[in-house]
């Protein structure tokens, strides 16, 4: 039980992600989120940990990407750029 308490599964980092930050990135992590748990309540500490790494690895490119994209829509707004072209 030991090896449990140290492996996170990132469910719920995968879960907002996907909602606030990057759709199809943060369903790849919550794809890997849940297999990290399943192999831990199954007890293979080997494959939870890597799904694990998988899911944190999809979390923050999902968190960045989303970011990003905020940064750049800022960047653009207060330039004053239109975002949308009238035709």
């Amino acid at each position: 039980m030991e090896h449990s308490s140290k492996i996170g599964d990132y469910l719920v980092w995968a879960i907002l992600a996907t909602i606030f930050c990057c759709l199809p990135f943060g369903i790849v992590a919550i794809v890997y989120a849940a297999q990290a748990k399943g192999h831990l309540s199954s007890g293979d500490f080997e494959a939870a940990e890597e799904a694990a790494s998988k899911a944190r690895t999809w979390c923050l490119a999902a968190t960045l990407t989303g970011l990003g994209v905020v940064l750049i829509y800022l960047l653009i707004s207060c330039a004053g750029m239109p975002l949308y072209m009238d035709f």
